[in-house]
């Protein structure tokens, strides 16, 4: 009858697996990726001074070994924030993959522990232009003011704002080419580099960041965002906020 063909309808199963798939994360060589990545349950993945400088030696090893230039950095005491730029599509995540290995176990072995240190995947987004990669640079290194931690950038020891902005010695480093037309030369373009920490980023491009670099989207302009949809296949802008997802598959399935 028409109503048993009416609950045979609504009775269909909705596939969970196919809803809740998770996608690749963006990746294109050339392209800048801002990363981040949490301690598992936000507890600490720094806990004495050896252990940053762990970190940052085998963030060298891995950067060098998969060919990835890394541009800024901050080390927070339960996450870290990096911004790198690939040669080839896979690299960043073969380097991360080496450094949560070395460092997990660094930190295993030290600290007689078991067990993951790292909160599930790292998250990364695309970035693009000179607006939006200056940004991500303010944004990492200006993460322990956020944090009340210091008053300055410069006071903080594990970012790489004394290197960007001061000229401070940092191997780990490769000046990214956006910096490095601030001005004719290196020491007017740290003049201008500190110039843009005057100010701190306003709340709008500080949400603007997180909700790319939570979605794993392209952060840039309306041209770079099509011409990396094209590459990619998919959508590269943000979704809006709270869109039902789940909610309007279900009625489709139904």
């Amino acid at each position: 009858s028409q109503r048993d063909a009416s609950h045979k309808k609504l009775a269909a199963p909705v596939h969970w697996p196919y809803l809740m798939a998770r996608q690749p994360r963006p990746d294109l060589p050339g392209i800048t990726q801002h990363l981040v990545q949490r301690g598992n349950d936000r507890q600490p993945c720094f806990y004495v001074e050896v252990d940053y400088s762990r970190y940052l030696q085998d963030l060298h090893a891995a950067c060098v070994r998969y060919d990835v230039a890394l541009h800024a950095y901050v080390l927070m005491t339960n996450h870290v924030h990096l911004l790198v730029t690939p040669r080839a599509s896979g690299t960043i995540a073969r380097m991360m993959q080496c450094l949560g290995r070395h460092y997990v176990t660094y930190i295993n072995r030290t600290y007689r522990r078991t067990g993951t240190l790292w909160e599930g995947r790292y998250k990364s987004c695309l970035v693009d232009g000179d607006r939006y990669v200056l940004a991500c640079h303010r944004y990492i290194e200006l993460n322990p003011v956020r944090a009340a931690m210091v008053a300055s950038p410069d006071q903080y020891p594990w970012s790489s704002h004394c290197a960007n902005a001061h000229g401070h010695e940092d191997p780990r480093l490769s000046l990214h080419p956006i910096l490095a037309s601030l001005a004719d030369t290196r020491e007017a373009g740290q003049r201008c580099y500190r110039a843009l920490f005057d100010e701190v980023l306003d709340e709008t491009q500080q949400q603007e960041i997180r909700t790319y670099l939570q979605q794993q989207r392209a952060l840039g302009s309306a041209r770079f965002q099509a011409a990396i949809a094209a590459q990619l296949g998919r959508c590269a802008t943000v979704r809006p906020a709270h869109r039902p997802i789940v909610q309007k598959a279900i009625q489709k399935a139904l």
